[in-house]
């Protein structure tokens, strides 16, 4: 998902360890996209690259135009943000206790 990410030049990606902290899932992958196009392209990316594998979202929410796309693999959660609704949000923020796993700037 990571990787995904990055192959669309997602920016300030984070992959959070979650599992000490939350209930409802493992990890959290938070990244940026600078344009309504670029968020699109990394959902795409990161749901098309699953896929291949075999495994889709449980559940997926927000739409392009709102600045915040979530896609709900279970485990996993993908968060794509616009920077004003991540700088609004915080996510990195109020899940400052996570474990950080990866941070690709």
């Amino acid at each position: 998902m990571v990787e995904a990410a990055a192959d669309k030049q997602a920016g300030d990606i984070v992959l959070l360890d979650v599992r000490g902290v939350c209930s409802f899932a493992d990890y959290f992958v938070i990244c940026s996209g600078d344009s309504e196009r670029q968020i699109s392209a990394i959902y795409d990316e990161v749901g098309h690259r699953l896929k291949h594998e075999g495994i889709l979202p449980h559940h997926h929410e927000g739409t392009i135009d709102s600045g915040w796309l979530l896609l709900d693999f279970g485990d996993i959660i993908v968060h794509i943000f616009a920077p004003f609704e991540r700088e609004y949000y915080q996510l990195d923020e109020l899940w400052s206790q996570a474990t950080p796993v990866v941070r690709i700037q």
